[in-house]
């Protein structure tokens, strides 16, 4: 296995897991479960550490896909603008989850304030995991590429 590959089996959790928990977080939001909301901020913060591993990957896989496809370039380096500004997004909502998470924990009387604070950050995440992986997705699919 090399780095291309290693990328392309972590890179899919950052993306898949803000859709996950955010649909989980507005559920435990609806039904008033703390375990349904614990259960998303839990997915955030997993969210958060896939995000630092598809980052370190992509990095090495750059390299490799260069060798392979030197007109790539311009594709890479669109996706990887995307992908700095999708991994602060996931690092910030899963910061705040742990905050949230904690105050859980202690019944803090901010943790609704948290919540939507988790949900509005994972919102944002959406639009910019759309990016990522669309323009990723133009790296080696020529078929999705939109100036083709």
């Amino acid at each position: 296995m090399n780095e291309a590959h290693f990328h392309l089996l972590v890179n899919h959790l950052p993306v898949i897991l803000p859709l996950v928990a955010c649909i989980m977080l507005i559920v435990g939001l609806i039904v008033m479960s703390t375990t349904i909301k614990r259960t998303a901020y839990v997915i955030f913060i997993v969210e958060a550490v896939s995000t630092s591993l598809a980052m370190y990957s992509g990095d090495k896989a750059e390299k490799v896909i260069e060798k392979i496809d030197v007109n790539a370039k311009t594709y890479i380096e669109k996706h990887e603008e995307a992908a700095e500004t999708f991994a602060l997004t996931n690092y910030v909502s899963g910061v705040i989850a742990l905050i949230a998470l904690i105050a859980s924990y202690k019944e803090s009387r901010y943790l609704h304030l948290l919540s939507i604070a988790v949900l509005l950050i994972s919102l944002i995440t959406l639009y910019f995991s759309k990016q990522t992986g669309t323009t990723g997705g133009e790296i080696r699919h020529t078929e999705i590429r939109l100036n083709n």
